[in-house]
């Protein structure tokens, strides 16, 4: 596994992801954003943060299996919300619990949230990208 996550001492352990990963592999994989469309393009859960969560993080596991990787590869991930607020965090965990149960991974990678205005269309609450290292 090219992947190793920690925790360094000195900074806060948060619950959900890792502060780090390290990299030790000689493929980098990006994954571009994305959105909660299920195969046919159909947009998944609709006004529905949690949901939309979870299908951005499965269409990211049916990538990176596309590609010989998983989760467990997964160097960094990058998350827009759609007018985050503190208040959505719950939904925004939610998706993620049921996403790493189904694909069978944790800890998450690091991560990076960020608020957007607005997405590719109106009905996506969430985009989420990934960067890989695979052998």
């Amino acid at each position: 596994m090219p992947i190793t996550l920690a925790n360094p001492s000195g900074l806060p352990e948060i619950d959900v992801y890792r502060q780090v990963s390290v990299a030790t592999g000689s493929k980098l994989v990006h994954v571009a954003g994305q959105v909660a469309w299920d195969a046919d393009g159909v947009t998944v859960g609709e006004g529905d943060l949690a949901t939309q969560v979870e299908q951005c993080y499965l269409n990211i596991g049916t990538a990176l299996a596309g590609v010989g990787a998983s989760f467990e590869d997964v160097a960094k991930l990058t998350v827009y919300v759609v007018d985050w607020t503190p208040d959505k965090m719950p939904l925004l965990l939610e998706g993620i619990d049921r996403a790493v149960t189904k694909l069978g991974f944790t800890p998450a990678p690091p991560a990076s949230l960020l608020g957007v205005a607005a997405l590719d269309v109106p009905e996506h609450l969430v985009e989420i990208e990934a960067t890989a290292v695979i052998d």
